[in-house]
């Protein structure tokens, strides 16, 4: 599967969709497929603080459990609380109904670090994935 054109990525497999200072965040269908059924989502809460490369929660899936890094800095201004309270969409949807956060920037430079889909998807086969 190819990635959305109109996302950027990072190499720990979250997304971002950009617009104007609000940044959408989620995990990418690559991530959602190697963790297997998401079983459960902890997210900060709307007014929280995140920094872009350190972990802003947790995924747990049948499989494991690991961190969700934050891709962007900024503030959190939304949880998507459909997605806490069934994370399976996650599996399902997971650039459409399944994103996570929504964060006002406070670095719209960070942006330009993060890979483009095209980068995105090569980094994948890179990576034997």
């Amino acid at each position: 599967m190819s990635s959305p054109a109109e996302l950027k990525f990072t190499k720990t497999h979250e997304w971002v969709m950009v617009d104007g200072e609000t940044a959408t965040v989620g995990i990418s269908d690559h991530a959602q497929s190697e963790l297997g059924d998401i079983t459960y989502l902890e997210l900060p809460d709307p007014g929280t603080e995140i920094v872009a490369g350190d972990p802003l929660g947790i995924i747990e899936s049948v499989k494991a459990a690991t961190d969700i890094y934050a891709p962007v800095s900024g503030e959190v201004l939304e949880r998507n609380e459909t997605a806490v309270d069934s994370p399976e969409i996650v599996n399902s949807s997971p650039y459409a109904d399944a994103w996570l956060l929504k964060v006002k920037l406070t670095d719209l430079s960070q942006i330009e670090g993060l890979l483009d889909a095209g980068a995105y998807d090569s980094f994948l086969e890179d990576e034997g994935k």
